[in-house]
C-alpha cells in the first residue's frame, strides 16, 4: 500500500462511545492507516475537534478524510469515501 496516496484519516470521539467503537471496527476492518484521537481523556484532542466546527462543540463521533469531514456517517457515506481512498492505495 502507498501510504503517500492516502490521505490522513482521524478518528474524534471516546472509548465509552458504541458509535466510535463501531467506527474503530470499520477502520481496523479497512487496514488504512488512522490516528484515534479521545477527546474525553484529551484536552488537545477536545480542542482540535472543536476546532472543526463554528459552534466549537465537541460534535462525535467525527472522521477527518484527508479534508472531508464526516460527522457521524452512515455506513453507505463511510463506505464511499474508504472505497475512494483504499482503491487509490
Amino acid at each position: 500500500m502507498n501510504t503517500e496516496q492516502v490521505p490522513k484519516i482521524k478518528l474524534y470521539g471516546t472509548i465509552r462511545c458504541h458509535k466510535t467503537q463501531y467506527y474503530l471496527k470499520v477502520l481496523n476492518d479497512t487496514k488504512l492507516p488512522y490516528e484515534f484521537l479521545d477527546v474525553e481523556n484529551n484536552k488537545d484532542h477536545a480542542e482540535e475537534l472543536r476546532g472543526l466546527y463554528d459552534t466549537r462543540k465537541l460534535n462525535f463521533p467525527t472522521l477527518l478524510i484527508g479534508s472531508k469531514k464526516l460527522r457521524n456517517p452512515n455506513q453507505k457515506e463511510l463506505d464511499k469515501w474508504l472505497y475512494t481512498f483504499k482503491t487509490n492505495s
